[in-house]
Parts: C-alpha cells; structure tokens; sequence
C-alpha cells in the first residue's frame, strides 16, 4: 500500500493557499495576499511563508512581487502538455515538450533493453533506491513524476548505446529543464492508481536486474497495455 508521507508546514500551506485561489476564482494576475496577510490569516512565521511562497512558485501557480504594493500573486498562465491522465504545465515550447516527450518514449524499448543488457550490481542497488524514491514521493504527484523520471534517466544511463543515451538523456533534460509542475487530471489520484504505477515500476527494475530481455520488454510494454491505459510514457 502506498505510504503518505506527512507534508511539512510549507507544503501544507502551499496546498491550502492553491485550494483558496481555485475556491476564490482568482485569476492570473489576481493578488493572493501580501505576506503580511498571508502570516496573519496562516499564523506561520516568515520563513514558513517565503517557503510555500517559493514551492508556489516552482510549481508555476504564483509568484511573489517585492517592494510597495507587492505580495504573492497568481502567475500567468502557462502553456499546458498532456500527457495521458497528467497535465504538465511548461514555462515556455509546449511544442518542444511534446516533441521531447515522444522522441523520449520510442526511445524506452531500446534504452530498457540496453540497461538489462549491462547493468552491474551497483546499477540495481541505484535503481532500487530510486523506486523508494518513488514510493516516498506518492503524497505529491508531481513529485513521484519527477522521481519517475529520475529512475529512467538512472537506467538509460546503464547502456552502452551512447548515442541513444545521448538524445535519451538530452529529452529527459528538455522535458526536466521546461517543466514548471505537473498535475492530476481531475481529482486526486487514488491509492490504487498509484499503486499500479508502482508496481510496474518494480517490475522493470526487477526485470532489468535479472537480465531477461524478453521480460525487460514486456514491462515496457506494459506501460502501453489497456490496464495501464491511464499513465504516462515513459512513466
């Protein structure tokens, strides 16, 4: 079963000022608050405030103005990628992001095979810590995407097809660098939902650490079956 790991102060407040600019249908541009608002109506300290108002900011939903008449406000819309059941909020070339995302995914069979093909015991080890990772990163969606991300980038480093590591690794980057946050499509996904997800996680790995190709393509393909219809490639 997953484990929900407890948000600290600022994360709780960052989730709880994102319900309030949805409940007050507060549009870009919108003022959130000034920090002084946001201490007293929060009863947090500075710190815990410049903090939620920096994870506000890396997700893309506001940013923080200084000076006179400044405060947090809502961020400009940004550009939005599907990706399946995830929207991935971009800074700037959605294009470019889709692009990478695609080059990346028909990439995924040969880099898995690679990484089955070469891994040592060292790359397991690296591996398996990357799916804790993961499991520790359920409670923040966009969180697990990115330590989903972390594992493939981790296995496609394994191959010795080093141009195909190259564009591989160099997508990985373009999709990294370009992300502002990446968010549920509709409500929150549920236990099972992630559960899924990291189950067939568990299986590439163990797959790739036994060296059995046709097992190691398999759960490749399994991120493509109609029972997984609902994730994210590579994911």
């Amino acid at each position: 079963m997953v484990n929900v790991v407890a948000q600290t102060r600022a994360e709780a407040l960052a989730s709880s000022i994102e319900l309030s600019i949805r409940e007050r249908s507060l549009a870009p541009g919108d003022l959130i608050g000034t920090m002084d608002e946001l201490r007293d109506s929060s009863g947090y300290g500075r710190a815990t405030i410049s903090e939620a108002a920096r994870l506000l900011a890396d997700r893309g939903v506001a940013e923080v103005r200084p000076g006179r008449g400044g405060g947090l406000f809502v961020a400009q819309a940004n550009p939005v990628v599907r990706l399946r059941h995830t929207l991935l909020t971009v800074r700037e070339k959605p294009t470019t992001v889709a692009d990478a995302i695609a080059v990346r995914d028909a990439l995924e069979p040969l880099i898995a095979t690679e990484a089955a093909l070469h891994r040592t015991r060292a790359d397991i080890t690296d591996l398996r810590k990357h799916l804790t990772a993961m499991r520790r990163a359920t409670s923040d969606y966009d969180r697990f995407l990115r330590t989903n991300w972390a594992l493939h980038t981790r296995i496609a480093q394994i191959g010795e097809n080093h141009l195909a590591k190259a564009v591989y690794l160099s997508m990985s980057q373009c999709i990294t660098d370009l992300s502002a946050r990446a968010t549920f499509d509709g409500e929150a996904p549920t236990d099972e939902y992630m559960n899924i997800r990291l189950e067939h996680h568990t299986e590439l790995v163990e797959a790739i650490a036994s060296g059995d190709v046709p097992r190691t393509l398999a759960a490749v393909e399994s991120h493509r079956s109609p029972s997984y219809a609902a994730t994210d490639q590579p994911a």
